[in-house]
């Protein structure tokens, strides 16, 4: 098997266009037409995980976090990141990062982390804008249903929990071919009418090529008359952070220790016990105090994530409970649901989790 297969498989999962603008997700070393011996999943990339790779004869190395964000002027031998670099290049491993594209997918990271607590009706806890287009189309009344299943076999006509969504008006359609024409229907020179239906569906703009791609395969016209709108609508299934219930309210400490458990944390630390009960949960693997206004908001009891500061926890201010777990403890199961996935579509292949415990903060 290639790279480019396993890439093309993450890419249709957690789209790179779906990655933060800081962000440098996607093959960060190697060739996409390099056959795989050995695969190795991992939250970081350190000298320690490259040298695993090399000790299990892994030639490619799946990371959730790049290791290289910033520009790099020389390579030399001073630096982690460099060392990295020419390890992986010697070794002919490949390294591929997929990482705020999987934050931001409705089931990635923090789907992830809400069903390692236990959480249901889930929801994106700040979902994105402008993330979705409109395709309007015309189409043969006889040729409709053949059409716009192409278009929702290719990602359109999805809302929320429900798919082959789509908007239909009937109508009649004129034209006239000119002398290089090759009619479907009618003749060169003479005037047409036919009975068309106007479909509009939604598709989300990474899938916006594909989709128009299925339509002109499927529609039966020479020219297919169309028309794409960008939307700024909210995305219900692309943002940041999650938020859902427990299927019934636990006293506030008892949640704490559940917690603790059930994401294998060394330490919490928390805000005030403001809530006495826990029962909204909203959550955001890594960073997120950016999405403590958004868990407000939500009326969340609590707010779960990392790298909360000192002055960040004030924030607070008594509505809500701020549980800072860690960023590597937020998202170390993220190599699981990584592995889950790729097993499930690629049944032949094994893909083995990384046994280095990469996260750079130790606890006395």
């Amino acid at each position: 098997m290639q790279i480019k297969e396993i890439i093309s498989y993450l890419e249709s999962w957690a789209p790179p266009s779906l990655q933060e603008s800081y962000d440098n997700s996607g093959l960060l070393i190697g060739e996409k037409d390099a056959e795989i011996s050995e695969t190795l999943i991992t939250l970081d990339i350190t000298e320690d995980v490259i040298d695993e790779a090399i000790d299990t004869s892994a030639n490619l190395i799946i990371a959730h976090h790049p290791f290289i964000f910033k520009g790099i002027k020389r390579i030399g031998n001073t630096h982690w990141i460099d060392r990295c670099i020419r390890k992986a290049i010697k070794h002919d491993i490949s390294i591929y990062a997929i990482h705020t594209n999987l934050d931001n997918v409705h089931t990635g990271v923090n789907k992830k982390i809400a069903e390692k607590i236990g959480l249901e009706n889930l929801s994106i806890l700040q979902p994105k804008n402008e993330t979705l287009s409109k395709i309007t189309v015309f189409i043969p009344s006889e040729n409709k249903q053949e059409v716009l299943d192409a278009m929702f076999e290719a990602g359109a006509g999805n809302i929320g929990n429900y798919d082959h969504c789509s908007f239909q008006v009937a109508g009649t359609g004129t034209f006239r071919g000119n002398e290089d024409s090759n009619p479907t229907i009618g003749k060169q020179g003479e005037d047409e009418e036919v009975s068309e239906t106007r479909a509009e569906v939604l598709v989300p703009n990474y899938r916006l090529g594909a989709v128009l791609a299925a339509m002109h395969r499927a529609h039966p016209y020479e020219e297919v008359a169309h028309f794409v709108t960008q939307l700024s609508n909210t995305n219900q299934e692309v943002g940041s952070g999650m938020i859902g219930e427990l299927p019934g309210a636990m006293e506030s400490e008892a949640f704490l220790s559940y917690l603790k458990e059930r994401m294998q944390l060394k330490m919490i630390r928390h805000t005030d016990i403001v809530n006495q009960s826990i029962k909204k949960v909203a959550i955001c693997g890594g960073s997120g105090s950016f999405l403590l206004g958004a868990a407000q908001r939500k009326k969340a009891d609590i707010f779960i994530t990392g790298d909360f500061k000192y002055h960040d926890f004030f924030e607070a201010n008594k509505e809500i409970i701020i549980a800072d777990i860690g960023h590597y403890e937020s998202e170390v199961f993220t190599k699981e649901l990584i592995q889950d996935a790729l097993t499930k579509n690629f049944t032949k292949f094994a893909f083995r989790l990384s046994q280095v415990d990469t996260n750079p903060i130790k606890y006395l």
